[in-house]
């Protein structure tokens, strides 16, 4: 479990008093896909609020990498986009090993510098060609406060 699971675990007696169709109904802090739109100048620190689960139902690919560009967390937009099973993206390096029409300057590069500076907000569009036939996509890459590091893709 990582810390950010730790976090919006509910404690033993919030889980007794709680009826499970409740809580099935409403995910943590009370963000759904339905509060997640690619163009949302607030999705960056809205995404660590969501379950996975959650994250897996939205229109638009959504990574979460750490800051060597290890993939944690890999969605199923993303995966039908790229043709790349989360089970093979996940405890991978998004740039050399998942993606690696991505590890050039342009991409990889925008990355690296902002995690360096320790503030990540790219906006780009961008032509994915790895396992695929070129596609257009819009690339957005954000650090949230928390140091978590997204990556979304929207396809044109």
């Amino acid at each position: 479990m990582s810390e950010n699971d730790a976090q919006h675990t509910p404690d033993d007696a919030s889980v007794l008093d709680s009826d499970p169709a409740e809580s099935s109904e409403e995910p943590a802090d009370g963000l759904s896909a339905d509060d997640l739109q690619f163009e949302d100048d607030a999705l960056g620190e809205k995404l660590r609020h969501v379950p996975e689960e959650e994250l897996n139902a939205v229109s638009f690919g959504i990574i979460r990498i750490d800051d060597d560009g290890v993939v944690q967390f890999f969605n199923d937009y993303e995966s039908k986009l790229s043709g790349v099973p989360p089970e093979e993206a996940i405890d991978r390096n998004f740039f050399t090993q998942v993606a690696p029409c991505t590890n050039n300057r342009l991409f990889w590069g925008r990355f690296k510098r902002g995690v360096r500076r320790g503030d990540l907000d790219e906006v780009f569009t961008y032509t994915y060609t790895y396992k695929m036939r070129p596609t257009l996509v819009d690339v957005h890459l954000y650090r949230d406060e928390a140091g978590n590091n997204w990556i979304l893709v929207q396809k044109y």
